[in-house]
């Protein structure tokens, strides 16, 4: 994570009220387009590389959720936000290892990268010293590849299929079953992932009909996500710029 201070300086806010101002109107006009209702689409600011002064200059603009990647990076800085005051809602995106999972309940409010049985129940048992239940999604394998994490939709798998682990976390009193979550795999069109989400999310809800979001879409491909039924769309460089390579 870059060095970071209490406030961002004045052309850093320019910068980012900018962005946002540009990714804001690119997701009215794609619900627009897609005859949905603004109100049901949701901005996650993925601050992962950036600063805690970052953030806090976002939620001076309005930004309520933010999304972080790496824990080793999210729990300082969302300690770092809380100290100025500031509490939005922290979205959990990345794959999430279940020795992790004690340090992430402390922050989160939302876990959307939930793809087995085994990280369900460890989220279960770390959350049950929270006043509330943690929101988790299901993150979905669009084209079947465990190798890219994501809960198995064709299969009986007791471990790492789509409804096994769902079931897992409907039946946890410390955990809420939200919905789900994608990613569109590389060498995938948008439009073909976001098709077969769509699909999966159909399916899925006939099942649980209160777990109705679908975290989908990114940059580059927000419009497309939100087409085709994203209520959650996670931008990074959009809104923030090109961001420093990890190390």
């Amino acid at each position: 994570m870059t060095d970071s201070s209490a406030t961002a300086r004045p052309d850093r806010r320019a910068e980012l009220a900018a962005g946002l101002a540009q990714v804001r109107a690119r997701i009215a006009d794609a619900c627009a387009d897609a005859g949905r209702d603004r109100a049901d689409v949701t901005m996650i600011a993925v601050t992962k590389t950036y600063p805690a002064s970052d953030v806090l200059a976002l939620a001076g603009l309005g930004v309520t959720d933010v999304g972080e990647n790496r824990d080793q990076e999210a729990a300082g800085k969302a300690a770092e936000v809380a100290a100025a005051g500031v509490s939005p809602r922290w979205h959990f995106i990345g794959q999430l290892q279940r020795n992790k999972a004690r340090s992430v309940v402390r922050y989160a409010d939302v876990v959307h990268s939930v793809d087995s049985v085994r990280l369900a129940r460890a989220l279960a048992t770390a959350s049950a010293d929270r006043e509330r239940p943690l929101a988790a999604l299901v993150q979905v394998s669009i084209d079947g590849d465990p190798a890219r994490g994501g809960a198995l939709p064709d299969s009986a798998d007791p471990g790492v299929g789509l409804e096994a682990v769902a079931e897992e976390l409907a039946g946890s009193p410390t955990l809420r079953l939200a919905g789900l979550m994608a990613v569109a795999p590389l060498g995938w069109a948008p439009e073909r992932a976001f098709a077969r989400l769509a699909e999966v999310a159909e399916a899925f809800r006939l099942v649980h009909p209160g777990a109705t979001a679908l975290s989908a879409g990114m940059s580059g491909d927000l419009e497309i996500a939100i087409q085709y039924g994203a209520t959650h769309v996670r931008v990074g460089s959009a809104l923030l710029g090109m961001r420093p390579t990890l190390r």
